[in-house]
């Protein structure tokens, strides 16, 4: 199927990302079918686009009419049988590896024939993900960045299997969504990760043996490699159980010992301590 024939996005996942994705692509004039595990998380998921829309006409960034047209072009449910009538998929759920394949297996018994099945995966093998399905030569990786409406890259990753045409296809529908696209090979933590987990958990090393304070680690990194957010504030955005959980993929994939997560960053996962969403992680945010 090519980018002309899709009309219907099915997004699985209505949280951060699923929904930042059922955001752009309900604001590019696509319908939209969002699926959580509850009716009640799918609606959630949708109010939190309304809202995002609304604040986004406060800014003058869209007009009243063209927000609630977007918001009405998006179905919630926790049903995924409705992804019966998507023309391409993408799987939005949590960073683990059982989750996902699980997640394929059915995916691929409702999808229609043809449809092709993409992954918001930020570090899992799409050669593996694809091998749980009849249709590996349509699964793909489609790695979006947080927050999706703010991010123009999106980072495409052609499994051992995946065919040009569904590639091509790919391409196509994310820069209809207004994304730029790089590709890269299916290896552990694809380009993106594989760069830039390393730094974060060469942060939570130089924090751990008191090297610099938390702040001051991010001030210098900051001021000294003008980057918009030093590591430790963007590993408490992108959530530190993540993060680990990319580390050990990375791990788990090179067998190299520099990718071995730092021993801080695993005890804040274990404390539950995990960031912006959890009000604590390397820093407090719950009076912020």
């Amino acid at each position: 199927m090519g980018i002309e024939g899709i009309k219907t996005l099915g997004i699985l996942g209505a949280g951060q990302m699923g929904g930042g994705i059922a955001h752009v692509a309900a604001a590019a004039g696509y319908d939209v079918v969002l699926v959580d595990i509850s009716d009640e998380r799918a609606e959630a998921g949708k109010a939190g686009i309304a809202k995002r829309m609304g604040s986004a006409v406060r800014k003058g960034r869209t007009t009243q009419a063209e927000a609630d047209a977007a918001v009405a072009r998006i179905s919630a449910t926790g049903d995924m049988q409705a992804f019966a009538s998507a023309d391409f998929i993408i799987e939005a759920a949590t960073e683990n590896v059982d989750l996902k394949l699980r997640l394929f297996a059915q995916l691929d018994e409702i999808a229609r024939p043809g449809v092709i099945l993409g992954t918001n995966t930020s570090s899992i093998s799409i050669t593996r993900i694809g091998a749980v399905t009849g249709r590996p030569t349509q699964v793909v990786g489609m790695h979006f960045m947080n927050p999706v409406p703010v991010m123009k890259l999106v980072e495409i990753i052609s499994s051992l299997q995946t065919s040009e045409d569904t590639l091509a296809t790919t391409l196509a529908l994310a820069e209809a969504l207004g994304k730029t696209c790089v590709q890269a090979r299916d290896m552990p933590g694809f380009a993106v990760n594989r760069i830039l987990m390393p730094y974060i958990n060469e942060a939570f090393c130089a924090l751990y043996e008191g090297i610099a304070s938390a702040k001051d680690i991010d001030v210098a990194m900051k001021l000294g490699t003008n980057v918009p957010m030093g590591p430790l504030t963007l590993a408490d955005f992108i959530g530190l159980d993540t993060c680990l959980a990319i580390m050990e993929v990375l791990h788990d994939g090179f067998g190299d010992s520099k990718y071995r997560a730092s021993p801080l960053l695993r005890k804040y996962v274990e404390a539950g301590l995990l960031g912006k969403k959890t009000g604590r992680g390397v820093y407090d945010y719950r009076e912020a």
